[in-house]
């Protein structure tokens, strides 16, 4: 129970009000400890994970705010891929097969060892499959945090789409490795992911398997038209 309603409110770019409404709603998990409310971290993950995308229902959709305010995260995105990189043409026929022959290229540029990070991500992935809906699957691990003071998110498209026990049954035609430096980045990172994953336009992109450049001018396109709450809606 580590978040608060305004850790919660600026990792997810929402307003406390929908927060409270989301609380009241019985939508997102939640905890009262001295009349204050209070979020797990690892919860709050797996809510986003397995939140309905694009349905009657997603905790990614807002009324657009009345006036732009950047903050420190806008490029997070954008800032977390070009640490990383794009891998396309990946091989394999199962996740397990995709997740090793990505990570045997990834590590290697990142300096890991391929092996220990492997095992860990396919670990978190007996826990609960990193799918989101529409395609996309953001392999991670909460054992592991990069000793850097930047985040890294690694995108790979494999051969082909591959079965990933997602929530909406859809094969999965990209992965976004999600390494961060702290938690509270993490799971920025990962309902940014989410948000984009949410939109057809963006998932017709990337199934286009752009390159690292292509990839990163659309990226940064794209979260700059993302405007978080004013401090007065929250």
């Amino acid at each position: 129970m580590d978040l608060k309603i305004k850790d919660v409110t600026e990792l997810l770019n929402v307003s406390e009000a929908t927060i409270k409404r989301w609380i009241a709603d019985g939508k997102i998990p939640y905890y009262r400890l001295h009349n204050q409310y209070r979020f797990s971290r690892s919860e709050i993950e797996n809510w986003v994970l397995s939140c309905k995308q694009g349905g009657d229902f997603s905790p990614f959709e807002e009324e657009e705010p009345t006036r732009e305010k950047l903050g420190t995260q806008q490029f997070g995105l954008f800032r977390a891929v070009h640490k990383g990189g794009v891998y396309s043409n990946i091989p394999g026929d199962t996740k397990e097969e995709v997740i090793r022959n990505a990570m045997t290229e990834i590590a290697k540029d990142l300096h890991l060892d391929a092996e220990v990070i492997t095992e860990l991500l396919l670990d978190r992935e007996n826990l609960m499959p990193t799918a989101l809906s529409n395609g996309i699957g953001v392999p991670h691990t909460r054992d592991f945090l990069l000793q850097e003071s930047y985040d890294v998110i690694a995108v790979v498209f494999p051969e082909k789409p591959i079965e990933y026990g997602a929530l909406d049954g859809e094969p999965v035609h990209t992965l976004f490795f999600l390494f961060a430096c702290d938690d509270k980045r993490h799971l920025h990172l990962l309902a940014k992911l989410a948000h984009l994953s949410s939109k057809a336009e963006n998932l017709a992109y990337l199934r286009r398997h752009p390159n690292k450049a292509q990839l990163l001018e659309y990226i940064k396109n794209w979260e700059a038209n993302i405007k978080p709450r004013e401090e007065a809606l929250r």
